[in-house]
């Protein structure tokens, strides 16, 4: 397969990752191939983890942090956290070839940090990653994240939404102004403890499981320098092949209504071609969060 100016070696194309759905291992290919132009920039400059299905979402998958050795040469790489002192060395993917082979590797889902590769104690934003505790669902993210976008417009900051593709949402703040995972996160944990004091049957802060039931778990810990959220645009494996996919805010909005909030990989590409990559602002919006001193 020639992609731009790569030329690729497949496998497998007919092996089906999605049994419930039938959807194949060509398909994957042909998703990322075609949302690279939006996602790309997204992923670029940044440590990229990997999370593999190589039997279909049906089976086991594995994380991978250390970019295989048997990559191509135009796959670079870039130092990020690892165990204890030593770092990884994490693949970067820098252009639409990357995708493809990341796909032909059957990585599902690529999860990304808050900061890029060139900085990695610099976050270029803040995530909010709603987790609904049963029988909670993104209806009640929805809700959620509205009443974040609230509080983060009082304080004059601007915020994007999107889909976890699984069962919750993500509130992003864009930064990209100096900054500290430090200051990130005792924001982001501070904006949910405001939250959280006005609507205490809806939304929680705290780690323990067993408190999230019915609830929103408001995690704010996805802003530490070691920590990864799903990137925009990735398939998530699910029974369908479905996407985290930004959203408008009257999407949101339309979601804590009950509106279906779950786009496959089809739709979201039918998404970008209508509505550009909604997503833009986290590349270019600079921002500077409060003072945390004052």
């Amino acid at each position: 397969m020639s992609v731009g100016e790569r030329t690729l070696s497949l496998s497998n194309l007919d092996k089906v990752l999605y049994p419930e759905v039938g959807f194949t291992k060509s398909q994957v290919i042909d998703y990322y191939a075609r949302i690279a132009p939006v996602m790309v920039p997204h992923v670029a400059g940044r440590c990229i983890t990997l999370r593999r299905w190589p039997n279909g979402v049906d089976q086991q998958s594995f994380f991978e942090k250390r970019c295989p050795g048997h990559r191509p040469d135009w796959v670079p790489t870039a130092i990020g956290p690892g165990d204890g002192d030593q770092g990884i060395e994490y693949c970067r993917l820098e252009e639409p070839a990357a995708l493809v082979w990341t796909a032909n590797l059957a990585a599902l889902e690529l999860h990304g940090p808050m900061a890029r590769c060139h900085d990695l104690d610099t976050p270029t934003m803040v995530v909010f990653d709603l987790d609904p505790g049963e029988p909670a669902g993104i209806a009640q993210c929805c809700r959620v994240a509205l009443l974040l976008r609230e509080l983060l417009s009082a304080v004059g900051l601007e915020a994007v939404p999107k889909t976890s593709g699984s069962k919750g949402l993500q509130v992003y703040v864009p930064l990209n102004s100096p900054h500290t995972h430090q200051h990130a996160s005792r924001f982001a944990l501070a904006a949910g403890q405001m939250v959280a004091r006005d609507h205490p049957d809806e939304v929680l802060v705290e780690m323990t499981r067993s408190l999230r039931r019915g609830k929103v778990f408001i995690d704010w810990s996805q802003n530490s320098r070691h920590k990864t959220t799903i990137a925009p645009y990735s398939l998530r494996a699910r029974p369908r092949p479905t996407v985290s996919t930004p959203l408008a805010w009257d999407e949101v909005a339309d979601g804590a209504d009950g509106a279906d909030l779950a786009f496959e990989a089809e739709a979201v590409l039918e998404r970008v071609e209508a509505l550009g990559d909604l997503f833009e602002p986290a590349l270019i919006l600079r921002q500077e969060l409060p003072n945390p001193s004052r």
